[in-house]
């Protein structure tokens, strides 16, 4: 029995701008867990994550017509996840003077959503919350810039070369600003450096 080989995305994107909105699916089937990734990263939301990557892949779908394969799919798809969260960053940023932050403590917060408790000791769970809870601030902390290279990087795996291509930026840029934000993040977490031992 012979098996088909899978249909890479260059076949799939072509099938899209024919108008094969089945191929799209496809797209979205193969490259939604990573984007969302990054958004949820960046954004530190589940719901406002969900809400950029659906409205990525909705800038996905409407821009295909004019794809042109320099990059990859998932490269260009990256850079419209990263500038939707820059935008609702933006958002939140200027909607923030005006409002008043929801306490983590509060029912249905944050915290619940995001948790899963695998530990037997709850002294053990206590701690690795604490911990994602501090690491999550320290991002928050940071500038931009500094957030992206860390999220694409080191927390959704992307190589030099993608995140290169996503941001629009040399590779050499890529490489510094990464360098620059492991050290802001190890400043950002210095005072808390006895729940990393």
């Amino acid at each position: 029995m012979s098996m088909e080989a899978p249909v890479d995305d260059r076949e799939l994107i072509r099938n899209c701008q024919q108008g094969d909105r089945a191929s799209f699916d496809m797209l979205v089937g193969r490259h939604y867990a990573l984007a969302y990734h990054i958004a949820y990263r960046m954004l530190s939301d589940h719901d406002l994550a969900c809400d950029a990557t659906q409205s990525a892949f909705v800038r996905a779908y409407k821009a295909l017509p004019r794809f042109r394969s320099r990059a990859s799919f998932s490269t260009w798809l990256y850079r419209i996840v990263t500038n939707v969260c820059l935008d609702q960053l933006r958002q939140r940023q200027h909607a923030a003077e005006s409002l008043t932050l929801v306490n983590d403590d509060d029912q249905g917060g944050y915290e619940e959503r995001e948790m899963a408790d695998n530990s037997d000791d709850p002294a053990d769970a206590s701690e690795q919350k604490a911990r994602q809870r501090v690491v999550r601030d320290a991002l928050d902390r940071l500038g931009i810039e500094h957030k992206q290279v860390l999220v694409m990087y080191d927390l959704s795996g992307l190589s030099y070369e993608e995140i290169a291509g996503a941001l629009g930026v040399p590779l050499g840029t890529v490489k510094s600003r990464l360098n620059r934000a492991r050290h802001a993040l190890k400043e950002e977490l210095a005072a808390h450096m006895e729940l990393f031992r």
